[in-house]
């Protein structure tokens, strides 16, 4: 007589066969369309981008969409992905990569050129139920605000470091600099009826008053800011700036072109860190062209993007973009990477700090400035911010204390 709790082993294994999907597939449950699966990928907030084994272009969310900055066209299905993409070239050079690499790059990252946006990506070969492969998928995450916040740190981290030696080296020079300012200046009332000594000792006592003065910016640099935060006005920051630089450096016969929309919001920040930001910038500018060429400075309001709350990545909240190009020779491609270094500069006089104190304001201002420079030459700088100031950016070199007075320019 049979045991009805023995099943034979045979069947145990036809029945777990067919209760399997089948190789490569997924079972759907009853009355769910293929069409709620393509919702899925299509609502991801991961960039998902499909290429067909010829190299066209099989499936693009719209998140993908969006972190390339390009507009979603349904047509784009079925054409070729190097012409849908062309403005983004190495996302088309990791694609077609798939069918090449024995082990596809996984959690990897990769700076985008044109935009300066930083991804995070993995490549995933797509193959049938037999093992054949069909086509490629990448899928990739905006990691642009996690890496400015990683930078902002290291930063942080460089100046802390900096601080304490500058501090040290300025304090103990400072001293000796005054004093020889004080005695050059008795010494020439002593012999200034001799000419070359009089010329002489004002040599000296200019060239003590300037290494003063950079002593004094050192101090200054390092020092924590502490925002004074009040709803701001770019249009008029911008034309404070304008003037306050042709003070500062020789305009000659520079052309300046304003062009900022009408009604640009007003952004939360420091009024005077901000004048300050923009008169280095525009400062720059005009000693880079040598009183010929043309400035011009446009901007335009940017809408947020993305969603903070969920995932590893913050989304891009909304922000006023204003740019500063001019028509001048550009930065050589070796100095892009070290131009806005703590003491690095180009110019004869110049101490290093002036665009590393833009860095610096827009740092606290939890924004964001990029450098691009033009085949032809000309440069542009484009600077990010935030319409609402993050708390936590306040003080980015220091931590809480006593307000510091802003920092004036020199």
């Amino acid at each position: 007589m049979s045991n009805p709790a023995v099943v034979p082993f045979r069947s145990r294994r036809a029945a777990a066969r067919a209760s399997r999907p089948e190789a490569g597939g997924l079972r759907a449950a009853p009355g769910v369309s293929a069409r709620f699966f393509r919702d899925v990928v299509s609502s991801l907030r991961n960039g998902v981008i499909a290429i067909t084994r010829d190299g066209r272009l099989a499936f693009m969310n719209r998140e993908a969409y969006r972190i390339l900055g390009l507009a979603p066209d349904p047509a784009d299905t079925g054409r070729p992905a190097a012409e849908v993409l062309r403005d983004t070239p190495d996302i088309v050079r990791i694609l077609m990569s798939a069918f090449e690499l024995a082990h596809p790059p996984n959690r990897a990252e990769l700076r985008l050129r044109g935009t300066g946006r930083v991804i995070g990506y993995t490549l995933c070969p797509v193959r049938d139920p037999k093992g054949n492969l069909t086509g490629a998928a990448l899928l990739f995450k905006d990691l642009t605000r996690v890496e400015q916040l990683e930078e902002r740190e290291r930063l942080r981290d460089r100046l802390a470091a900096l601080g304490e030696m500058a501090a040290a080296i300025a304090h103990e020079v400072k001293n000796p600099l005054a004093s020889i300012e004080v005695m050059a200046g008795l010494l020439k009332r002593r012999v200034g009826h001799v000419p070359d000594a009089s010329s002489l000792l004002n040599d000296i006592i200019v060239e003590a008053k300037m290494a003063n003065a950079i002593v004094l910016e050192i101090l200054e640099f390092v020092r924590p800011i502490r925002l004074q935060v009040e709803p701001v006005a770019l249009e008029r920051i911008v034309d404070e700036a304008v003037s306050m630089a042709a003070s500062l450096a020789d305009r000659g016969g520079v052309s300046v072109t304003r062009a900022l929309p009408p009604g640009l919001p007003a952004v939360e920040g420091d009024a005077h860190q901000l004048r300050q930001l923009f008169t280095n910038l525009l400062t720059n500018a005009f000693e880079a062209l040598g009183g010929t060429g043309t400035i011009r400075i446009t901007g335009k309001y940017l809408p947020a993007e993305g969603d903070g709350d969920h995932g590893d990545a913050p989304g891009q909240p909304a922000a006023v973009m204003i740019e500063v190009s001019d028509s001048g020779p550009g930065v050589p491609e070796e100095l892009r990477d070290r131009i806005f270094s703590p003491f690095f500069t180009t110019k004869p006089r110049g101490s290093g700090l002036g665009l590393a104190i833009v860095r610096k304001i827009v740092d606290a201002h939890d924004g964001r400035i990029d450098l691009r420079v033009g085949p032809a030459g000309g440069t542009t700088f484009r600077v990010t911010l935030p319409l609402a100031a993050s708390r936590d950016a306040a003080c980015p070199f220091g931590g809480p204390g006593t307000r510091q007075a802003p920092a004036s320019w020199r």
